[in-house]
C-alpha cells in the first residue's frame, strides 16, 4: 500500500518543480486526516500544489475563492425557497467535498473563516439547525497571503489550531526556475507529462490505518509532551523566551505532533519513529499555535524562531 502513495508524490512531482519539503507534508496531512495551511505570497505555486494532489486522487475537488463579499452560505450550502410547492429545499454547498481547496482564505472576514471551525474539526455541519455530515475523507487545505497584505484579514485563533500545519512557500532557486520555463515550454508544446489518478478516497482511509500502527516509544511521547510544554513555559531551557510569547500550544499540538511522526516515518519507509521526525515536524506544527508578545514583534523575532531555539534546547531522548 505505501507504494500508491509514493506513486502519488511522483505524481505531484511532474507538475511541481522544487517545493520537495512542500509536497511531503501534504502527503504527511493527508495520511494524519489533518488540515494543512499554506502561507506565501502569490505565484509560488500554492494553488498548483494542491490541485495536483487532487488530481493524483479518485476524489471529489472543490475551489472556493475567499473573497471579502463571500457569506458563509456559500461555503455550506443554503435552504433555497421553492415557490412551485412552498417548500425550502436544501442546496448543499462546495464544502461536502472530499478535498477543499480554500483559497486565499484570510480575504474573507472572520465570519466567513469561522464557518469552516465546525466542519474542520467534526467532519460536519449544521444548517437551518440540521446537521449534516461530511465525507469520511475530508481535507481542507487552505492558502494565505502574508497578513501584512492588503486586504487581508488575520485568522482566529480557534481556526488557527484546527490546522495540523501552517507551511511556509518561498522562492524557487534559480536552477528551479530554469525548470520551471523549460516544462512551461513544454506544456505549450503539448510534450510535458500527464499526470494519473493513483489513490481512491478508501485507498487513503486504508493507508491512515497503516500509519496508526507505526511504533512510537514512549521516550519520544515525553518528548513531544517536553517540546510542547516548552512552548507554554520556556524558562527551564530557553528562560529569555519567555517574555515572548503569551501563549503556548494546547494538547491539541501534541496529538497532532506525534500523529504526523507517525505518517512521516510511514512515508520514509519506517516502522517506527524517529526523534529528527519529531524535530522536522515541530516548526510546521507550533508555530501557528503560538501566541507572540509585543516584545517579540520589538525585537523581531517570529514563531519559526522561537520554535527553531526550542527545539535546539529541549533535550533529545
Amino acid at each position: 500500500m505505501r507504494d500508491t502513495i509514493l506513486e502519488l508524490q511522483r505524481t505531484i512531482a511532474m507538475t511541481i518543480v522544487g517545493q520537495k519539503e512542500l509536497v511531503e507534508r501534504l502527503l504527511v496531512a493527508l495520511l494524519s486526516d489533518g488540515h494543512v495551511l499554506i502561507e506565501g505570497l502569490p505565484g509560488l505555486a500554492k494553488t498548483t500544489a494542491v490541485r495536483c494532489l487532487a488530481n493524483g486522487l479518485t476524489a471529489r475537488f472543490q475551489r472556493i475563492q475567499f473573497t471579502p463579499d463571500l457569506i458563509p452560505g456559500d461555503i455550506t450550502g443554503t435552504d433555497i425557497y421553492n415557490a412551485t410547492d412552498g417548500q425550502f429545499k436544501y442546496v448543499s454547498g462546495p464544502i461536502f467535498s472530499e478535498i477543499l481547496l480554500a483559497d486565499e482564505i484570510n480575504r474573507a472576514p472572520p465570519k466567513v473563516q469561522s464557518a469552516l471551525l465546525e466542519a474542520m474539526q467534526e467532519k460536519r455541519v449544521t444548517i437551518g439547525g440540521v446537521t449534516r455530515s461530511l465525507p469520511d475523507l475530508f481535507v481542507v487545505i487552505a492558502t494565505q497571503n502574508p497578513i501584512e497584505h492588503e486586504g487581508t484579514y488575520p485568522l482566529p485563533e480557534a481556526q488557527l489550531d484546527r490546522f495540523l500545519f501552517k507551511l511556509h512557500v518561498d522562492y524557487p532557486t534559480a536552477d528551479e526556475e530554469l525548470e520551471i520555463l523549460a516544462r512551461e515550454q513544454a506544456r505549450l508544446q503539448h510534450t510535458e507529462p500527464s499526470a494519473t489518478r493513483t489513490l481512491t478516497p478508501g485507498e487513503v482511509l486504508a493507508l491512515r490505518k497503516e500509519v496508526n500502527s507505526i511504533y512510537l516509544d514512549k521516550m519520544l511521547e515525553r518528548y513531544i509532551v517536553a517540546l510542547v510544554g516548552a512552548t507554554r513555559d520556556p524558562s527551564p531551557w530557553r528562560a529569555e523566551l519567555k517574555n515572548y510569547l503569551t501563549r503556548g500550544a494546547s494538547p491539541r499540538a501534541s496529538l497532532a505532533l506525534a500523529r504526523s511522526a507517525r505518517a512521516l516515518a510511514f512515508l520514509r519507509g519506517r516502522q517506527f519513529v524517529e526523534p529528527g521526525d519529531i524535530m522536522s515536524l515541530a516548526e510546521p506544527v507550533l508555530t501557528h499555535r503560538l501566541g507572540l508578545s509585543f516584545a517579540a514583534r520589538a525585537d523581531g523575532i517570529s514563531a519559526q524562531q522561537v520554535i527553531q531555539q526550542l527545539v535546539a534546547s529541549v533535550p533529545v531522548p
